[in-house]
């Protein structure tokens, strides 16, 4: 996947990225093969991109990271959870739109 403003999460700079900021962190747990996944990706990538600087996007692939993926009970992908201060504010199961994902945003900055 092309490598945009999102970052990509892997166990060696998850817990740095998550813990070490006091933004709003937003990560979506996906996977190459999950067709929900790559519709939800682009919007993702624009999040990213429009909310630069408040909030830290990162995505995590569950087939490469699942520590990661086993550490939060990932089952179903997508995932976004939303993290505030290293703690799991929100989280939602599936795609979702860009409005969606935006009010999510919002609500939890």
């Amino acid at each position: 996947m092309a490598e945009g403003k999102a970052l990509t999460l892997t166990k060696d700079n998850f817990d740095q990225t998550v813990n070490g900021t006091d933004k709003l962190v937003v990560v979506d747990f996906w996977a190459a093969w999950c067709g929900p996944c790559r519709a939800v990706a682009p919007i993702i990538e624009e999040l990213a991109e429009e909310y630069e600087g408040k909030v830290v996007v990162g995505k995590v692939n569950v087939d490469e990271q699942n520590e990661i993926s086993y550490r939060y009970r990932i089952m179903s992908i997508p995932t976004i959870m939303f993290f505030k201060g290293g703690q799991v504010v929100d989280k939602v199961v599936g795609a979702r739109t860009k409005s969606e994902l935006a009010g999510l945003i919002d609500k939890n900055l």
